[in-house]
């Protein structure tokens, strides 16, 4: 953090947050939508209106394009009217110290002594594999090696349009440490829908209680995944480092708590 940014946060009122542009508070946005309505004045307009509705002030279109058929598309500029109190939100924390992969191992060593069973699939419908194998593959994403190539996890990845009885199912034949799942699909809530059929699932045999539950995808936030019943969500910029270390710390709680 430079000196002005420590500057400005000094000078930040916690209670009335709002967008920054060009200054401080100014509550300069960009926001972009499409409407169903063919490229013109009037549609202009309305996307302008729509802006309005929404709390922007003095929104101006700064582009627009004719999609097919009698769509438009708009870009537009302006300031918001709305601030939040950020001093009162609470989040779920899932910070432990970041570990490397080896460290990662070493504590597994030492607390637990022996190898974490993790199974993971994107299940439902989705066929998205990219975030699970950036996750689970053994070459890993970016530079940060897969669980697979951990010493101490041994991994499970079912793939992709895996249906959740049959996910549940592995996990019980496998004494499965921890489930992952993966959810790229989020048109009409489908992600939600899936998620929460696993979780009943779960419940329903009797095992929710010994399995850590993760759940992972672009639209998935820690919030979410706890709302839904998951012990933990992971969104963009997730690396394996990220998951395997609170698979672990998690395993060691709950080993030290039933002591």
């Amino acid at each position: 953090m430079d000196d002005r940014e420590s500057v400005n946060e000094q000078k930040m009122d916690l209670r009335r947050i709002k967008p920054y542009g060009d200054a401080l508070g100014d509550g300069k946005m960009q926001l972009s939508f499409t409407l169903p309505l063919e490229h013109g004045s009037r549609a202009e307009e309305a996307a302008r209106k729509l802006a309005k509705k929404m709390g922007l002030q003095n929104p101006q279109v700064v582009y627009q394009k004719r999609l097919s058929g009698s769509f438009t598309f708009f870009i537009l500029y302006g300031d918001c009217s709305h601030v939040i109190d950020a001093t009162s939100i609470a989040v779920p924390e899932l910070v432990h110290r970041r570990m490397d992969m080896n460290e990662i191992d070493d504590l597994i060593r030492k607390h637990v002594s022996r190898k974490i069973i993790v199974i993971g699939a994107t299940t439902g419908t989705d066929a998205h594999t990219v975030g699970l194998d950036a996750i689970l593959n053994m070459k890993g994403f970016s530079g940060h090696y897969g669980i697979e190539r951990y010493e101490m996890f041994e991994v499970y990845n079912m793939g992709s349009q895996v249906p959740n009885e049959e996910f549940v199912a592995t996990a019980l034949d496998e004494d499965a440490d921890a489930l992952l799942v993966s959810q790229t699909v989020t048109a009409r809530d489908v992600h939600v829908k899936n998620l929460t059929e696993l979780i009943e699932i779960v419940e329903a045999e009797g095992i929710r209680d010994r399995l850590i539950m993760i759940a992972g995808g672009p639209r998935i936030t820690g919030e979410l995944a706890k709302e839904l019943g998951f012990d933990a969500g992971f969104g963009p910029g997730t690396f394996a480092e990220d998951v395997a270390s609170f698979i672990a710390h998690r395993l060691i709680e709950q080993k030290d708590r039933s002591r």
